[in-house]
């Protein structure tokens, strides 16, 4: 089922853009980990991938490593050039309902955009609260 919309909480917007920073220069990825009902996206955390590799230009790590987990929903990488916009490469590794790309200079919400697994930007909403169950 396509993508219809993009709930992030507030604490993921500000962890991505502060691994964001903290890997500058080089990109950093991070996993994202929520839910997926009826093509309503949330993401509610972030995760460190284990012994991810970060360089100029790319930036990755091996699901070999990674548990069974079906709330992995997407993988968040920056780029350091601003140009926020997935490559072919991100394409080609695209994991998961969304890519999300953090845009140096990593200030606020507008430096993160969303994508769907074919590369076409969605929009997001951000959310204060975690969902109550």
């Amino acid at each position: 089922m396509p993508v219809r919309s993009v709930t992030m909480l507030r604490v993921v917007v500000d962890s991505v853009l502060t691994y964001s920073r903290s890997a500058y220069p080089r990109e950093g990825i991070l996993l994202l980990r929520g839910s997926s009902k009826k093509g309503d996206v949330r993401v509610e955390s972030v995760v460190i991938p284990p012994m991810a590799t970060h360089g100029e230009g790319f930036s990755s790590f091996s699901w070999n490593l990674m548990p069974i987990d079906l709330t992995f929903i997407g993988v968040a990488h920056s780029h350091p050039s601003g140009y926020a916009v997935p490559s072919h490469q991100d394409l080609l590794h695209m994991m998961g309902k969304i890519m999300v790309i953090a845009g140096y200079p990593y200030s606020d919400e507008s430096c993160i955009k969303v994508y769907d697994i074919h590369g076409k930007p969605l929009t997001f909403q951000v959310s204060e609260e975690p969902q109550q169950s």
